[in-house]
């Protein structure tokens, strides 16, 4: 459906993260992914959907040379929130197990933004999911990292993955934003362009 609704356009998916590409590829959008590096950083003030919103609005108007007036860019951004504090990707498997040991036994938020910009316009729209993890023990925190990417995921884990399974006890909003996108909220926005 939304490969013929969207056949004037050309969409930039400003992102390389394989979840999101595979969510565009099944929801039948005909895309171009694209990857620049870019500086995540954020004012201090910011906190919960403010950081994601901030940083999906600078991450589209960092794309913006890209648009002419048949191309959407669509950019996102996805941080786990826990104690009025942001947790973004870890920098090293030692930092993905002191998150993850900080998680266990605790709900805690994901927060997804993305934006959707064309010449004419921009709408930023972001989702929060709740995620309970039981306490994990630091045998299972190993083997997790050992066996898993975790350094590309917010909060250090992936919802689909092996910790998915044995760890998550309740989640409270769409499973899919806990994986970096809201895509029942996109479709709806590409479908009402």
């Amino acid at each position: 459906m939304l490969k013929e609704k969207l056949s004037n356009y050309e969409i930039i998916l400003a992102s390389q993260s394989p979840r999101r590409i595979k969510f565009f590829n099944e929801l039948d959008i005909k895309f171009r992914s694209i990857k620049l590096d870019f500086d995540e950083s954020y004012p201090n003030n910011l906190s919960a959907e403010q950081i994601t919103d901030f940083i999906a609005n600078k991450k589209a108007s960092y794309y913006s040379e890209l648009l002419n007036k048949n191309t959407i860019v669509i950019t996102s951004d996805t941080i786990v929130w826990l104690n009025g504090k942001a947790i973004g990707k870890p920098k090293n498997n030692k930092n993905a197990k002191e998150i993850l040991l900080t998680l266990s036994g605790k709900t805690h938020k994901v927060i997804t933004s993305f934006c959707i910009k064309t010449l004419e316009s921009k709408k930023i729209i972001n989702e929060t999911t709740e995620v309970t993890f039981k306490h994990l023990t630091e045998k299972e925190i190993d083997f997790y990292i050992s066996n898993n990417k975790v350094l590309d995921k917010a909060g250090a884990y992936g919802i689909q993955d092996w910790i998915g399974y044995i760890g998550i006890i309740n989640i409270n909003g769409t499973y899919n934003n806990v994986m970096g996108l809201p895509t029942h909220l996109l479709y709806k926005e590409l479908m009402n362009l």
